[in-house]
């Protein structure tokens, strides 16, 4: 069954979709790779919400770097990583050390993804200030440039984007599975009783963080190369930090699909909100992920999909028992 959704996922392009619905289903599968990536380290009590601190850190270096340098792509993203990870590293680690959690730890992060939005903004003439900045195009004269990362063809970003949301999920399931898990559950019911048996919490957590970090920022490189534009209100800053955590929890980050059903809620709140509103309030999409954020972690914490899943094993469970009787 798994498969079989998968392989019509992956055909539906060619079956003569228009650019419109091909771009929604790109930016669904994108977005459901960062929130995955959020859930990583959200769903083991380590609530974040400065990953678009993370994922403007991947945008802003590749488009920078190849920009004022000619530094390509390819080059750029493991120098995005490397910073994203020493970022993270300076962030997490005295956090970690000190047994700085719950809402502290939100509020650091909180601060971390809005400096990282005032730098973007203050350096404007580095990085377009509040205007965002485009990548000098490599598509002048051919529809694709593989150096630069370019494609003119959606479908191509299609695939590229499939491949690594499936490797967000696997990377989700390889976490689910292990002991780290586990440990990681144990502390954040009980941190010093985790760590009176032995466990070492400060690096458990931050190795966590750190694969969470990498990947939101490779989330951004994606991001930046195929919108081909990127601005400080985009991909950084509170209002992307907020839609991150928003789209992870109503989707339900306990579930593997939980983020991607977040980011396809998340997608169609935004077109809803572009057709029906526009740009004339200011804000009044960050102020509601924040006021759906609130109702869904007091009344549905697992999330929509977690939800439905609970609801089939309760009635399972049922039938089951009634079956015995």
């Amino acid at each position: 069954m798994k498969w079989a959704a998968l392989v019509v996922l992956a055909l539906a392009p060619l079956a003569g979709m228009g650019n419109y619905p091909l771009h929604l289903l790109i930016m669904c599968l994108l977005w459901g790779f960062v929130y995955t990536s959020w859930a990583i380290m959200g769903r083991l009590g380590m609530v974040s919400l400065g990953h678009g601190a993370f994922l403007g850190i991947g945008a802003y270096v590749v488009v920078l770097l190849w920009n004022h340098a000619g530094i390509s792509p390819w080059l750029g993203t493991p120098i995005a990583l490397v910073l994203t990870a020493v970022v993270a590293f300076v962030i997490g680690y005295p956090c970690f050390r000190f047994k700085i959690v719950g809402h502290y730890f939100a509020l650091v992060t909180l601060a971390l993804t809005e400096v990282a939005r005032l730098v973007i903004v203050a350096l404007r003439d580095q990085t377009g200030g509040s205007l965002g900045a485009t990548p000098n195009t490599a598509l002048a004269d051919s529809a694709w440039s593989l150096g630069a990362l370019q494609f003119s063809s959606k479908l191509i970003w299609f695939y590229i984007i499939l491949v690594a949301w499936l490797a967000g999920l696997w990377i989700w399931g390889r976490v689910d599975r292990s002991m780290t898990r586990l440990a990681l559950e144990a502390i954040s019911q009980e941190e010093d009783a985790a760590a009176s048996v032995g466990m070492n919490v400060t690096r458990l957590k931050l190795g966590v963080t750190l694969l969470s970090a990498l990947m939101t920022c490779f989330g951004g490189v994606l991001y930046a190369q195929y919108q081909l534009y990127v601005n400080p209100e985009t991909v950084s800053g509170i209002g992307i930090s907020l839609q991150i955590v928003f789209g992870a929890i109503v989707g339900g980050m306990f579930v593997r699909l939980g983020p991607t059903v977040g980011a396809a809620i998340t997608l169609l709140l935004a077109e809803v909100l572009r057709l029906a509103i526009g740009h004339d309030v200011h804000g009044l999409d960050t102020t509601i992920y924040g006021l759906m954020l609130v109702l869904f972690i007091i009344f549905m914490p697992k999330g929509i999909l977690g939800a439905i899943l609970e609801a089939l094993e309760k009635r399972r469970a049922a039938k089951t028992a009634a079956a015995t009787a």
